[in-house]
């Protein structure tokens, strides 16, 4: 296949407002995201754009190497949006954390003239959910990522994913906005 092909960006574009169903990768798709305190951080950071009212989150996976969300961002963090602080934030954290560790931090170098680092690849994918078929295929799609990459046999069993409110009604995420309400 075409080297060109491949390497093209997806120029994916979120209009405040609207429901989206929303995936960014870890760069090189590392697995930064194994260890539980970094999810940490990517939970915190969902629950502060939520509190503060820049965004509002229906359903998420936290796996290894990427998360996915359906959420909607509702207003700019100052001048940027909602989604480009998410990224800037977590990476500023993942940073911290990694100086402490031995080499992992180089894992994550690049050569750019305005950054040393980059922890999420450039572009994430955003797909409009314009009917209430495409977001609940996009709902099952998040909750069974774990069940089908193997790293549990029963998608409520994922502690890193809304399956469990959705599935059973428990709320271990207090920022979570039912999408069934949105329909």
């Amino acid at each position: 296949m075409c080297k060109h092909l491949t390497d093209q960006s997806r120029k994916s574009f979120i209009k405040l407002g609207e429901l989206y169903f929303w995936t960014a990768t870890i760069n090189k798709w590392q697995y930064l995201l194994k260890d539980d305190k970094y999810k940490h951080v990517i939970i915190n950071s969902l629950e502060y754009l939520s509190n503060t009212d820049k965004i509002d989150v229906f359903a998420f996976v936290i796996m290894p190497n990427h998360i996915h969300l359906i959420w909607r961002l509702n207003a700019y963090n100052g001048k940027e949006t909602a989604q480009g602080s998410f990224l800037k934030f977590t990476a500023h954290q993942f940073k911290k954390m990694l100086t402490k560790k031995d080499d992992a931090l180089s894992n994550y170098a690049v050569d750019a003239s305005n950054k040393d680092y980059e922890f999420w690849q450039r572009d994430s994918l955003a797909v409009h959910l314009y009917t209430r078929r495409v977001a609940y295929q996009k709902l099952d799609y998040i909750h069974h990522n774990p069940v089908a990459k193997q790293l549990v046999t029963d998608p409520c069993a994922y502690k890193y994913s809304t399956a469990k409110y959705y599935e059973c009604g428990v709320k271990d995420f207090v920022f979570i906005k039912d999408l069934r309400e949105e329909f």
